[in-house]
């Protein structure tokens, strides 16, 4: 960056970040924070783009070409604060030969847990109960009271088996599931015998043999709706499936209509096609459990995260190719 040496780049950032981050942000940089952590609206984005040097936006941020098309001369970084970039359109700043980054790796395990967490939470019913407790209306054990389905010895299907599917499947070997998946290129012989996971070629044939169904692939143009309505309905009635990945991947109105039908038996849903908004008829299923896009949410997660985004800066400032810039296929 051709002035750092002469000043600080002007970095904004568009959402509240873990407090030693913003403060080193505030020391290394000029900084301006959000300190209302309000999302930018469209006008607000718009004017972040065209003050900044170094844009640092979230994932809630829609970066979109007509944003982009208004940035000024001076942007040349996007350090977005999060591993998905569905959320900057990469054609628009590659015109505008914009830089962009993002924090990928850090955030595998946290994602795995909560996975686990909503595969042991539905078909064991965890919700449902910790709601009635709450309720007092619990009127005592019985052999029949909130019997929920066994995880022991069931067919556990990945879709998507980069980091974080290997990172649940690692999680699910020690719960005695049996792994699947289902992924564009087979995975090293050697982490198939790691995992001890059979791999299927055809997404269409795995969905039809499982009775677990976990999402943990980017969102794409091509992976929008990859489970489409005709492959939900290949999915067995006694299978569960759970989306920890982006909303856009599952048809949510027809995953909604099968669900109210009785066509699955529950699902974990920790993302939404079109979020904060939640689907109405979801709100009223016992058996499904729904988070509110929590999955990462951990404090040493967003840390690192943010040590993330100041190497991608500090580099980029210092003249070098920022380490976790993202490449488009």
């Amino acid at each position: 960056m051709s002035a750092s040496r002469h000043a600080k780049p002007r970095v904004i950032v568009t959402r509240r970040l873990p407090g030693e981050i913003e403060a080193r942000m505030m020391e290394l940089f000029d900084t301006r924070l959000n300190e209302n952590d309000h999302p930018f609206s469209k006008a607000e984005l718009i004017a972040a783009v065209q003050e900044a040097d170094i844009l640092v936006p979230t994932v809630t941020d829609r970066l979109g070409s007509d944003v982009i098309a208004q940035a000024g001369e001076r942007l040349k970084l996007i350090a977005s604060f999060g591993t998905g970039i569905d959320h900057v359109d990469l054609d628009a700043t590659r015109a505008r030969n914009i830089i962009v980054t993002n924090t990928p790796g850090v955030l595998t395990e946290d994602t795995a847990d909560m996975t686990m967490a909503l595969i042991l939470a539905v078909p064991r019913r965890l919700a449902e109960g910790e709601r009635l407790a709450r309720s007092g209306q619990w009127k005592g054990w019985s052999p029949t009271f909130m019997l929920g389905h066994r995880i022991y010895g069931k067919r556990l299907g990945i879709i998507g088996m980069g980091r974080i599917g290997q990172a649940v499947a690692r999680r699910a070997r020690g719960f005695g599931l049996a792994v699947h998946y289902h992924n564009r290129e087979r995975v090293h012989p050697d982490i198939e015998g790691e995992l001890e996971a059979t791999y299927w070629p055809s997404l269409d044939q795995m969905l039809a043999r499982m009775d677990l169904i976990t999402i943990h692939c980017p969102s794409t143009p091509a992976t929008y709706h990859l489970l489409s309505a005709r492959r939900l309905k290949l999915i067995p009635k006694h299978a569960y499936i759970f989306n920890v990945a982006r909303g856009g991947v599952i048809d949510e109105a027809e995953l909604v209509r099968m669900l109210v039908a009785g066509d699955l038996a529950g699902a974990g849903l920790d993302v939404y096609e079109h979020e904060p908004a939640i689907n109405q008829k979801l709100l009223k299923l016992d058996n499904v459990v729904l988070l509110p896009h929590m999955g990462s949410a951990t404090l040493e997660g967003r840390l690192d995260m943010g040590e993330k985004v100041l190497i991608n800066i500090q580099t980029f400032v210092d003249g070098h190719a920022p380490p976790d810039r993202v490449i488009q296929d």
